[in-house]
């Protein structure tokens, strides 16, 4: 469920779409901003929530009302796959809820079209928030939302088998993985590595070795995904499917039940795969997994996603759908909600909470958020996306040259553009 819905954020189709009058001033300090961190909300705060967040964000919101009482948080739950037909929609139509769930990766298509209202600096503190996320609200130079929750990705292995091939404490550096993923296949392992063959969303475990071999990819407004940084890290994640590391047919579902059985030593994934080997490997598997950062190049970056929360300029309690988005982003109140629905905490300081902090498997996650980076929010990241992994999967599957696919991700990139 979990991967569901992070990957349904990640194929929605983008439109490029007219940047207009950004409405509240972005500065610090101004008079409305500054009214809207005063006194309690009040009136009815429509919200727009996905998946599990809204399934279950209407109790939650409960606790929010018994300190407003003037207030009223009305939660709409909306499919995945419909969500960003009824946001456009919406927007389209000014008729938007006050507030609602908006995917990473759809941030600078909604930005652009002026709907959403800037996040007021009075009452939003951009320093409470890992860099990375934060960072995914951020539309030529504007804020326009607030991280809700997080996740980032890391090496999930066998801790027997690592043992095995020499790292009881899993690897460090891109050469440390390479070693432990051929030690692994030495002792029998199927795949010591096992990686995306260009399947959608590919680009989630290609990027972290770009961006920690000192590659960009893109910025707002630049798109280099043919430098020499990025074709070395194409490179080496071709290289563990022409050793025979990683293999290319794995069938869907097929990758717990084959990592419990010692088929597989090592893959990327995100925290939601933590409960996922736990249910499937039964009682005691725990002790036989374990999680490493991403390993070090230049640095030991990550892919960031999530989702975040969004005020419409249209809204009808605009005020006090901040004041509810404030109260969201409170330390106690993100450790909560990862109590009763497991989204990671995008506020850094509630990663002290001991409920995480005392994870072994979700302190390695909540390191790794330091270190974790996004896209940049442009309106045409998805349709850029989409041929990066088809790229991806002619680089895995058919031995292309990597400089060749740099090259023609590159190509097709440009022909796309930023929508800038």
């Amino acid at each position: 469920m979990r991967r569901s819905r992070f990957a349904a954020a990640a194929v929605a189709l983008a439109a490029t779409v007219a940047l207009t009058a950004c409405g509240r001033d972005s500065g610090g300090g101004n008079d409305e901003a500054q009214s809207v961190a005063e006194g309690k909300a009040s009136g009815e705060i429509t919200v727009w929530a996905m998946g599990t967040e809204g399934e279950k964000l209407g109790e939650f919101a409960k606790e929010f009302m018994t300190e407003n009482p003037d207030a009223k948080v009305n939660v709409t739950a909306v499919p995945w796959d419909a969500a960003h037909q009824k946001i456009a929609s919406a927007i389209a139509a000014k008729q938007t809820p006050d507030v609602s769930m908006i995917g990473t990766t759809w941030q600078g298509e909604f930005a652009k079209t002026g709907a959403l209202d800037p996040t007021p600096p009075d009452l939003i503190k951009k320093d409470d928030f890992f860099p990375g996320a934060w960072d995914t609200t951020m539309v030529d130079g504007t804020s326009y939302g607030v991280p809700w929750y997080v996740e980032t990705r890391g090496i999930f292995y066998r801790k027997d088998l690592a043992a095995q091939a020499g790292f009881p404490d899993g690897p460090k550096t891109w050469d440390d993985l390479k070693a432990m993923a051929k030690g692994m296949k030495d002792k029998g392992v199927r795949e010591g590595f096992h990686l995306q063959p260009g399947k959608t969303g590919s680009w989630q475990s290609v990027m972290p070795f770009a961006w920690s071999n000192g590659a960009e990819g893109l910025t707002e407004d630049k798109l280099s995904f043919d430098s020499p940084e990025m074709t070395e890290a194409l490179a080496y994640y071709q290289s563990f499917f022409k050793e025979g590391l990683s293999g290319t047919d794995l069938p869907e579902g097929a990758l717990e039940p084959d990592f419990v059985s010692g088929k597989i030593g090592a893959f990327i994934s995100g925290p939601w795969h933590i409960g996922l080997l736990e249910e499937k490997g039964g009682a005691g598997f725990s002790e036989k997994f374990a999680v490493a950062q991403m390993p070090m190049k230049k640095s030991a970056t990550s892919f960031i996603g999530g989702s975040n929360l969004a005020v419409f300029k249209d809204a009808k309690n605009r005020d006090a759908g901040w004041k509810f988005v404030q109260w969201l982003s409170k330390p106690d109140v993100q450790v909560k909600w990862y109590q009763a629905v497991k989204d990671l905490p995008a506020v850094q300081s509630a990663w002290d909470d001991s409920t995480l902090s005392s994870d072994p498997y979700l302190a390695v996650f909540g390191k790794q958020l330091e270190d974790a980076k996004a896209p940049p929010a442009i309106p045409t990241w998805e349709q850029i996306a989409a041929s990066f992994d088809l790229e991806v999967e002619k680089l895995c599957k058919s031995n292309v040259d990597p400089a060749a696919a740099a090259k023609a991700i590159q190509d097709k990139a440009s022909a796309i553009g930023t929508g800038a």
